[in-house]
């Protein structure tokens, strides 16, 4: 009996050895990172450490989801345009040359770590995933010579502070617009502690090292987030891909200032927006609209900015873009004259209730009336028959994916708020959408559901 209890002991000893050399912690590289229970459809990781330390924590806590999401960017990137390949030679040839050693170390660690989980992928692949919403179209009409790939609308944000907010401090709110087939994959909240620089918290997507919608806060107290500008050319290989500059800026501003020299650093205009900024120290709020030739700053103590797409400074808007200021019932326009209705409405009022309240909105300023679109703050672009052109056919699987507002106060201990999905409440269901629009079943393979969830708060570590 005594013989048979030792070697129990010893096979339960072995069996223990076995199952704790299989746990991710044995691995020191892993030792500081963590990955919460799903929270209202989110994946809250925290990173800390090394780049090549914080890339392989990202790979091997996010590895499925990174695969999945490589799919779907995939079928959305390469859809009437060009393969795979052609993106990957761009991002081996183009843009990794000029990426920051930092970021390739970090992008190689992500590497790592998803094929330690079993995920075939590379950093080149990698680098394409960060930066589809660069190669596509901006890259790709530089390289055709041509302006035939339009610009996304993408987004609706606001920040305000002084009269306009309850506290007199900046609130800073956004909702993230792209097809439903990627941006439904838009559901991890980062918590960043880097060996330089300053820690941050972003929204963001596997396998990105950038927010990517460009929404987040760091911990000397600059709060960020970014709208799109509509039917803008422009492109320079030159440069450094938009990705590494908003990480860079992310990580290492410590003031408004700080943002706009980083941002415009190696500007290669790729992913042009206007960028809205607050530094929560001193009240200031900012306005950088980042084009390729034209770059214009404009900051305040006391007012607001908002983005919904639209060009801003006429110069931008004649040399850099096609976009037609004058029609209203653009979705660009419509949303630009909701917003600035809206500040006036609750000047003195706003605080982070509201900013989520305003990201749910649907009144139509052109039909004058409550009706969800591409003309609302909350994107519907699937109920228009109208589509948001040139970007998107009429009834399109695209709009408001998720939602995220934050306060100073909030910031101040390192959190954010967050909503998957759309802000107003209204699901999207794949399977009875392709039912009804057949001409989308490109996306089968990939499209699903985009449930909402009710907003959830965040904090990092």
């Amino acid at each position: 009996m005594r013989r048979i209890a030792v070697t129990c002991a010893v096979v339960l000893v072995a069996v223990f050895i076995g199952l704790a050399a299989k746990q991710p912690q044995q691995d020191p590289r892993l030792h500081k990172a963590s990955r919460a229970p799903d929270q209202n459809g989110w994946i809250f990781v925290h990173l800390e450490g090394s780049p090549a330390d914080i890339g392989y924590q990202h790979g091997f806590l996010l590895a499925r989801e990174i695969e999945d999401a490589r799919k779907a960017i995939e079928i959305s990137l390469t859809h009437d345009a060009k393969p795979w390949a052609f993106f990957r030679d761009a991002a081996e040839h183009v843009l990794w040359p000029k990426l920051p050693n930092e970021y390739q170390t970090e992008i190689q660690g992500i590497a790592e770590g998803a094929r330690a989980r079993g995920v075939k992928i590379d950093s080149v692949d990698l680098t394409v995933m960060n930066a589809w919403l660069e190669l596509s179209p901006y890259y790709l009409n530089w390289y055709e010579k041509s302006q035939k790939h339009p610009t996304g609308d993408h987004c609706s944000a606001f920040v305000a502070t002084g009269s306009y907010t309850k506290d007199g401090r900046p609130v800073i709110a956004h909702n993230n617009w792209t097809d439903y087939l990627t941006g439904s994959r838009w559901n991890i909240i980062f918590d960043v502690k880097p060996a330089s620089g300053h820690a941050f918290i972003m929204d963001g997507m596997p396998g990105l090292i950038h927010s990517g919608d460009d929404f987040g806060l760091n911990s000397a107290g600059i709060m960020i987030t970014e709208t799109t500008i509509s039917e803008f050319h422009g492109f320079d290989p030159t440069g450094v891909a938009e990705f590494a500059r908003a990480r860079r800026a992310m990580q290492y501003a410590s003031t408004i200032d700080d943002f706009a020299r980083l941002m415009q650093e190696g500007n290669n205009g790729g992913y042009a927006n206007d960028w809205l900024v607050a530094d929560r120290n001193t009240g200031e709020v900012a306005s950088l609209e980042l084009g390729l030739k034209n770059v214009n700053l404009k900051r305040t103590k006391d007012g607001y900015f908002v983005g919904s797409n639209y060009p801003i400074d006429p110069k931008l808007t004649a040399e850099e873009t096609n976009y037609d200021l004058s029609n209203k019932s653009l979705s660009a326009n419509a949303r630009h004259i909701r917003w600035d209705a809206i500040m006036a409405q609750y000047k003195g009022k706003i605080d982070l209730a509201l900013a989520q309240k305003f990201l749910g909105d649907h009144y139509d300023t052109f039909d004058n009336k409550e009706q969800p679109s591409e003309r609302t703050l909350c994107g519907h672009i699937e109920l228009s028959a109208r589509g948001s052109k040139p970007w998107q056919p009429e009834f399109a699987p695209a709009g408001a994916v998720q939602a995220k507002a934050t306060t100073a106060v909030l910031s101040e201990s390192m959190q954010m708020t967050a909503a998957l999905g759309h802000p107003c409440g209204i699901h999207f269901k794949a399977a009875r959408h392709l039912s009804a629009h057949p001409e989308f079943a490109w996306q089968k393979p990939s499209l699903r559901d985009l449930d909402s969830h009710p907003w959830t708060g965040f904090k990092a570590k």
